[in-house]
């Protein structure tokens, strides 16, 4: 099955239905709240962008109570800030082990975890798509991650897939605005 397949497939039926029991957010950084490429200064510093809309819709979410959690491998200052000025206050950077660091979130708040939402984009996801209630991601994961995901948003990483899957939980729950 090709990907355009994959998308159409994966994104009807029964699907909407494991949103409705999503009640926390986890989402991997670079790949997923950004296009996955780096710009590099002459200095040496890495840069990133972020979706304005994916803020926006992460930033709803917390506000009206649902958890909204970052695990990634990556250690950028700016968007720990970028995050933490958005509301999110739990972000597990530098995370090579990203299974520890889900299970100690897990644990801490004594979550439900058919009522986590993973979105994930390449190989150190996987592990925790997994176990995660809703595995997502974006149109552009590597194909292992988009083979295991039980939702596959049409939008790319970085261009609103983030918000994508905050936005359809929000309707279904009639808190979206």
């Amino acid at each position: 099955m090709n990907p355009e397949e994959a998308l159409q497939y994966k994104n009807v039926g029964n699907v909407l239905s494991y949103f409705r029991t999503v009640h926390t957010f986890i989402f991997d950084v670079d790949g997923v709240l950004t296009n996955g490429e780096l710009l590099i200064t002459e200095k040496g510093k890495l840069l990133r962008t972020m979706n304005v809309r994916d803020g926006y819709a992460m930033k709803k979410a917390i506000d009206e109570g649902y958890k909204v959690i970052i695990i990634t491998g990556g250690n950028s200052p700016g968007t720990i800030e970028r995050l933490k000025a958005l509301g999110v206050t739990e972000i597990a950077y530098g995370a090579k082990n990203k299974m520890k660091y889900y299970e100690t979130y897990i644990d801490k708040y004594n979550l439900d975890e058919d009522g986590i939402l993973y979105m994930g984009d390449d190989i150190p996801d996987y592990q925790v798509m997994r176990r995660a209630g809703l595995a997502c991601c974006p149109k552009d994961a590597a194909p292992e991650i988009y083979e295991l995901a039980k939702y596959v948003s049409p939008y790319k990483g970085g261009e609103g897939c983030v918000r994508d899957v905050i936005e359809k939980v929000l309707k279904l729950h009639g808190v979206w605005f």
